[in-house]
């Protein structure tokens, strides 16, 4: 037997599911998106009322507002994840079984299909409401790292979402990924996505106010990520129903991300603060 075999970490057995009270199963996974709603939700509000951190000491949206996004919130991610999910990666399957589309206890949520989701609710609440679109991504972006690397811990429990095959003394043989040791891909990303970028997204906006020049958080998220993803891809396995593109290297969160690398560094490197309307000069 390969002495690499026999390094590799033992699964930890930790149950998908917290409790379960009759019917009703709470499981790490929702968890993990109830908290990082939340986070986000209580964060944006602190921004929103930190006067110094904005241009002229004036906030673009007041934590009431944030209040009234967090249901908006809520339906663009569940929703644009699902739909995102179905469009990009399993579809022929959904068209197969129309039912399985509303089973999202059983899994199957896009990221980026999440953020297209929540760019729209953010778009029209935004409008609905006077405030400048950039500045609600910014605030709304800061935030949602802490639920991304929630929600790929929740991934590592549920042993899905794997890595491939490797002889590194940290991989682990997961109990639907076959005999062979994988790279704990979902630990991975829960520490680039969720705690890196985070601290990353903390600078900017505490230690150098950068939420006075509207879309250069949202842009740092938006590039910060589609790197982060783009990197792990080469350790992540891609889905078997898709596999690998173009060649045998390239795979579908690639394509996915590689957009939002160029749309984040574009919207980094075009913010500008505000106008500042020019003082009247007295008549003489």
């Amino acid at each position: 037997m390969p002495e690499y075999l026999l390094s590799a970490l033992t699964f930890p057995a930790i149950d998908p599911i917290i409790f379960q009270v009759g019917p009703v199963a709470v499981r790490w996974y929702g968890l993990g998106y109830v908290v990082g709603i939340l986070f986000g939700w209580w964060y944006s509000r602190r921004l929103a009322a930190t006067p110094r951190l904005w241009a002229n000491n004036q906030p673009a949206m007041s934590p009431v507002d944030i209040d009234d996004f967090l249901i908006w919130a809520a339906v663009g991610i569940v929703a644009g994840g699902r739909i995102g999910y179905i469009l990009f990666y399993d579809l022929p399957r959904y068209l197969a079984e129309p039912l399985a589309i509303f089973s999202v206890w059983e899994g199957g949520m896009s990221f980026h299909g999440g953020l297209l989701g929540v760019i729209i609710a953010m778009i029209l609440f935004a409008r609905r409401r006077g405030i400048k679109v950039w500045s609600m991504f910014d605030v709304i972006a800061a935030g949602v790292p802490v639920g991304l690397g929630l929600v790929r811990c929740a991934n590592f429990i549920n042993s899905e979402l794997w890595g491939r095959v490797s002889e590194a003394p940290w991989a682990f043989v997961f109990p639907n990924g076959g005999p062979l040791p994988r790279h704990p891909s979902q630990l991975y990303e829960a520490f680039l996505e969720g705690a890196v970028l985070f601290a990353a997204l903390v600078w900017f906006v505490w230690a150098r106010g950068r939420l006075a020049t509207p879309r250069f958080v949202g842009g740092a998220f938006i590039a910060g990520y589609g790197l982060v993803r783009i990197f792990i891809e080469f350790f992540r396995e891609p889905d078997a129903h898709i596999g690998y593109l173009l060649g045998g290297w390239l795979t579908m969160g690639m394509i996915l991300s590689l957009p939002m690398v160029v749309a984040g560094i574009w919207a980094m490197a075009t913010a500008r603060p505000p106008k500042v309307a020019a003082a009247a000069h007295d008549k003489p």
